[in-house]
């Protein structure tokens, strides 16, 4: 059994901030511990955002550069090398959000391509990550996820989606980057799972390049993961899968309310724990056909993760699993797991501030409504200051 404390090695943890930076978090796990201050700061910030009143410098300095690695991909190189000296490799994540136009489609394309080939020369990135809808409409997943036929020029929007895809998918492949494709909602998902099941079968030939999302706090999604193995045993392809609880917890249970349907969501935190850590076993138990990359900021399942490997004796270092973090949040788990030779990856936002604005709001929200992990967070960095006498 892995020894329960190993997380608490602050000295670790925290081996790449500095005095200041440590000093900065601190400040900004304090207020985000504080509901009514994030909610007054979102709305504050949004505000002056919509009327350019010059805020940038000061959402920079603070929240900015905390939870993001810059405002561009040369910007986070000095990030992406410190991080990699101790051991944790980055996924550079293009935060910009509810873009609408095929120009910013093909922006987001020509962005992601940009990346796979930067990771091609640096061993600190060996994974990229993309939306579906970094690619296209909303709508047209939805349409799509419905059962209902597009329109002709509907269908030859899709049409430039899918060959969006392709183009990721096959440069990655030629480069020997894997790709991480975001979960969204419930209502587009099964027109993007589709997809890209066509994109595994035509790019995981020979082991997993092309990764879906399986948010798990989904009851349905375990019997989705399990039918997937049996056509993907059947067709000879391999399975990628990012696992993570997910992100639209109170939208998706609003509108299936909304709209009389049974909510997609787990009835509790606790169903959601149990299906998380289900999920996380059934693919550990056929890691020679599914790869998985454990997107969790909780403990629990990352013990549960290392007593599995052990026990199915799979390697610390199997490029079949890995372990993944967002950047400035539970660095005691991403630098100690790295310490121990597992497998390890921060998701590395970066984008202009005003279009990571979106991005770093949610983040902000979801640190208030997990009161334990934002507390957990502050504890760790209080025993840090003590530690350096701060």
């Amino acid at each position: 059994m892995t020894d329960k404390t190993l997380f608490n090695n602050t000295e670790i943890a925290f081996a790449t901030k500095t005095d200041s930076q440590l000093e900065r978090a601190y400040f900004l796990f304090k207020m985000i511990s504080k509901e009514p201050l994030v909610r007054i700061g979102t709305a504050a910030t949004k505000f002056a955002l919509n009327l350019n009143l010059p805020v940038e410098g000061l959402i920079r300095s603070t929240v900015f550069d905390h939870f993001c690695g810059g405002v561009n991909e040369e910007d986070c190189l000095n990030t992406i090398d410190e991080m990699y000296t101790k051991g944790v490799s980055s996924v550079l994540d293009y935060s910009v959000e509810g873009k609408e136009s095929q120009n910013q489609f093909d922006d987001a394309l020509a962005k992601i391509l940009k990346i796979i080939n930067f990771c091609d020369e640096r061993e600190a990135m060996p994974i990229v990550v993309f939306k579906p809808t970094a690619f296209g409409r909303f709508y047209l997943y939805e349409i799509k996820s419905a059962g209902k036929a597009f329109t002709e020029a509907e269908q030859a929007e899709w049409d430039r989606i899918v060959k969006r895809f392709h183009k990721v998918c096959e440069l990655a492949k030629a480069k020997d980057v894997e790709v991480l494709i975001d979960g969204e909602e419930s209502w587009m998902q099964s027109a993007a799972d589709d997809l890209v099941e066509e994109m595994m079968r035509t790019y995981n030939t020979e082991k997993a390049i092309v990764y879906n999302t399986l948010q798990l706090y989904r009851w349905d999604r375990l019997d989705y993961l399990k039918a997937l193995h049996e056509r993907a045993k059947a067709d000879n392809f391999y399975i990628g899968m990012k696992i993570v609880r997910g992100a639209y917890m109170e939208k998706e249970r609003s509108r299936a309310e909304e709209k009389g349907y049974p909510s997609p969501i787990c009835e509790s935190k606790l169903a959601t724990d149990v299906n998380f850590n289900d999920g996380l076993k059934y693919i550990l138990e056929n890691n020679k056909d599914i790869a998985v990359f454990i997107g969790t900021h909780n403990e629990e399942s990352c013990y549960l993760a290392m007593d599995l490997m052990e026990e199915l004796k799979i390697s610390k270092s199997d490029n079949n699993v890995w372990f993944g973090q967002l950047y400035g949040m539970s660095d005691h788990i991403s630098f100690n797991l790295a310490e121990l030779g597992y497998n390890v990856a921060k998701y590395l936002p970066f984008g202009p501030v005003k279009d990571v604005m979106p991005y770093l709001i949610r983040r902000a929200e979801e640190n208030t409504s997990v009161a334990g992990q934002t507390s957990r967070e502050l504890d760790l960095i209080i025993a840090e200051r003590n530690r350096r006498k701060l």
